[in-house]
């Protein structure tokens, strides 16, 4: 009854609040606020039982929706520490990749990152996870393993996989753990490719270092992945751009105030071919990254056409811990264009099918069967 009710709420508030309904009821004397008032009617006479927090995230994210802006939304209290991991490239946990099988016989290992607990611990690449803490998984979402898994640094958890068969059950220590934001790998004929995973903390430092660590191995031409990455920070962006490019206007911003920032490059640049690899989950700075290359006709797009993500949000925390990230601003390429609703249209467009799309989101599509990253290799010749 609870759970109906709550949905029933969410719905009466993206009703009211997209018709653009007054938040102030008219002829009342104390000029309550109308959802003020209308938590208190329920609070006093609902009949049913109520989960108060629910409630409120529950009407907080519906009027976040109600603002018809796919980008912007709601963080609850209980998951903004979860967000700011994931901006930070940083968690406590193990150190796996999971992919959860279809048959729900477990979860399969994909990844173990180099140098952190689940290696140490001897957890490996293709391990079947059946059991967290004694805890059977089978049939749970993948959210739900990663948090039985993370927990409190120094802490330690049991695993337990199947490993050709057979049971084995490991110890691991949690401890401090940061994802990689960009790494390089050399390719045929003197080519690096640089795949950044998002815009966020570290994007600049690592993707540099990537970038310099491929020319010291003999790289003349360089191919960048933004496959699947979501965006993260302008400034983070900015410093990739004005490496990449030669003096000159690389990116600006109008927030709501209509206040407008200009971010410009220094004469230094990178005089090397190069190549973007884009697709529809390409978002925000990584279509400004792609855009802002092409503009300075130093690099050529190859994939599909990306998502069309124009606006910028700002984070803001919230009185009990929770917060929104809400649209704030636009942002422009180098050219003046807004990519909102419209997207980067690659310059050789180059489709995937499930299964290569599967292979290349879980790491594992080797780069002589991913026609993408061919198709580029052969247009920098």
């Amino acid at each position: 009854m609870k759970q109906k009710w709550i949905h029933f709420l969410s719905y009466v508030l993206v009703s009211v609040l997209s018709a653009g309904a007054a938040f102030y009821l008219a002829g009342t004397a104390s000029g309550d606020h109308k959802l003020s008032e209308l938590q208190n009617l329920i609070e006093d006479r609902f009949i049913g039982e109520l989960d108060m927090e629910f409630l409120e995230d529950a009407a907080a994210d519906a009027m976040v929706k109600a603002t018809g802006d796919r980008w912007s939304y709601y963080i609850p209290a209980s998951e903004y520490q979860s967000h700011m991991e994931l901006m930070n490239n940083a968690y406590v946990g193990i150190g796996i990749t999971i992919q959860a099988e279809e048959n729900e016989d477990g979860f399969l290992i994909v990844g173990v990152t180099p140098g952190y607990p689940a290696e140490e611990a001897g957890l490996q690449v293709e391990d079947m996870v059946i059991r967290v803490d004694g805890q059977d998984v089978r049939g749970m979402t993948t959210e739900d393993v990663r948090s039985l898994v993370r927990g409190e640094e120094g802490t330690s958890v049991s695993i337990t996989v199947l490993r050709q068969g057979t049971e084995k059950t490991f110890s691991v220590k949690r401890g401090h753990i940061e994802t990689p934001v960009a790494t390089g790998k050399m390719l045929e004929e003197n080519i690096g490719l640089v795949t950044i995973a998002n815009f966020d903390n570290r994007c600049y430092q690592e993707t540099k270092k990537a970038i310099d660590d491929l020319l010291a191995q003999g790289a003349e031409k360089l191919i960048f992945d933004v496959r699947g990455n979501p965006g993260g920070y302008a400034s983070e962006l900015i410093d990739v751009l004005d490496y990449l490019l030669p003096e000159g206007e690389v990116f600006h911003t109008v927030d709501y105030k209509g206040k407008e920032v200009v971010d410009y490059s220094d004469a230094n640049c990178l005089d090397v071919p190069m190549a973007v690899l884009v697709d529809g989950n390409s978002y925000s700075a990584a279509e400004f990254f792609a855009a802002a290359l092409r503009e300075y006709g130093v690099a050529t797009l190859v994939g599909e056409k990306t998502v069309g993500k124009g606006y910028f949000q700002s984070t803001i925390r919230l009185s009990d811990g929770s917060a929104v990230a809400l649209s704030i601003g636009k942002y422009f390429t180098p050219n003046g264009e807004n990519l909102a609703g419209v997207g980067l249209t690659p310059d050789i467009e180059v489709l995937l099918d499930e299964e290569t799309k599967n292979a290349l989101y879980y790491g594992t599509l080797e780069p002589k069967d991913d026609p993408q990253l061919q198709a580029a290799i052969q247009a920098l010749g």
